[in-house]
């Protein structure tokens, strides 16, 4: 449970969680010694509380789509907002009102949930268990029922892709383009099952559609950067990842491999200042290799490890100093 839970958070905000819980919790451990069950002392405890309840959520929603984080502020801020009122306006009704708040959470669960089918609910409850053949086959009923339902088809995808099923992946990619002919999120699906799959030109293709369809956003120039990198073709690295990171790329893993394409691109051109500044910028993203680390060492990683895993080794030993070769990744 917790090794997901540092795998969700990531290891910045996994820390940030623990060091919350522990600074709340000795806090209110001190308050109980010096005050005891005097007012004062309670009032700062429920602030304390309500200290570690709005920081966790902020390290959690962080973490999540833009459309889940929705659904959950509906959820939490009514109930909290109750909790701040009973402390700080009208402590004589604390009761009354944490029961209410606890009682919205409850309500805004059922009220705010994700509606789906039992097919999808069965393949996400068999994709946990990482029985992806079952979860296959419940995506399987599920799009003959709704053939027409990208949403269903990019899933289906993303399982024959966990699974190994690169050639499934790619036709259910195809469809949701035959489908969607306008779906950036369809052709970057698709170029990243053909770098899965070694398929370098054809991944470049597809990685091109995609930034063709969506030029602000920072994936598909990533995807194409990256799949410019196996082809050796340096300078469409460097034009297409420096796009990327202009596009404010959230992540610090992401940012830490799109320094070590810069690193590698600018280092068989020969251009050592310019490679020397990528290098720079790679050693201030370490959070993102302690981030891979974690996320490669999942069970659910294998295709992540097979993509990446000489790149993230790469970029380590460049962090750490130690001697690097190009031939250790084409």
């Amino acid at each position: 449970m917790l090794k997901r839970l540092r795998i969700f958070l990531g290891p910045r905000n996994f820390r940030m969680l623990l060091g919350l819980l522990a600074a709340t919790g000795f806090t209110s451990l001190a308050l109980t010694v010096v005050g005891g069950d005097q007012e004062w002392a309670t009032a700062l405890q429920t602030l304390l509380l309500l200290a570690f309840l709005l920081g966790g959520a902020w390290l959690i929603l962080s973490r999540l789509p833009s459309e889940e984080r929705n659904r959950w502020l509906g959820v939490a801020l009514p109930a909290l907002l109750a909790m701040l009122i009973a402390t700080l306006v009208a402590p004589q009704l604390s009761g009354l009102f944490m029961g209410a708040g606890l009682g919205w959470i409850i309500a805004g669960i059922f009220i705010f949930r994700r509606t789906g089918s039992g097919h999808v609910k069965a393949a996400v409850k068999a994709m946990r268990k990482r029985d992806y053949a079952a979860a296959i086959a419940a995506m399987n009923e599920q799009v003959a029922e709704e053939p027409r339902a990208a949403e269903h088809l990019r899933f289906r995808a993303e399982l024959q892709r966990l699974a190994g099923r690169l050639s499934a992946a790619r036709t259910d990619y195809r469809r949701m383009i035959e489908l969607e002919p306008e779906s950036a999120v369809a052709y970057n699906g698709l170029a990243e099952v053909e770098l899965q799959a070694g398929r370098y030109q054809q991944a470049r293709e597809a990685a091109r559609k995609a930034q063709e369809l969506a030029p602000a956003e920072w994936v598909a120039a990533y995807n194409l950067g990256m799949i410019e990198d196996r082809l050796h073709d340096s300078r469409a690295v460097i034009r297409h990842i420096e796009a990327a990171l202009a596009a404010n790329m959230p992540d610090s893993r992401h940012r830490l491999l799109a320094h070590l394409y810069l690193w590698r691109a600018h280092t068989r051109l020969e251009d050592v200042p310019a490679a020397q500044a990528a290098q720079a910028s790679l050693r201030r993203e370490r959070r993102g290799q302690e981030e891979w680390q974690v996320i490669i060492s999942a069970d659910e990683a294998k295709a992540l490890r097979a993509v990446l895993e000489k790149d993230i080794e790469q970029a380590r030993r460049l962090i750490a100093g130690e001697p690097v070769s190009l031939s250790g990744r084409g």
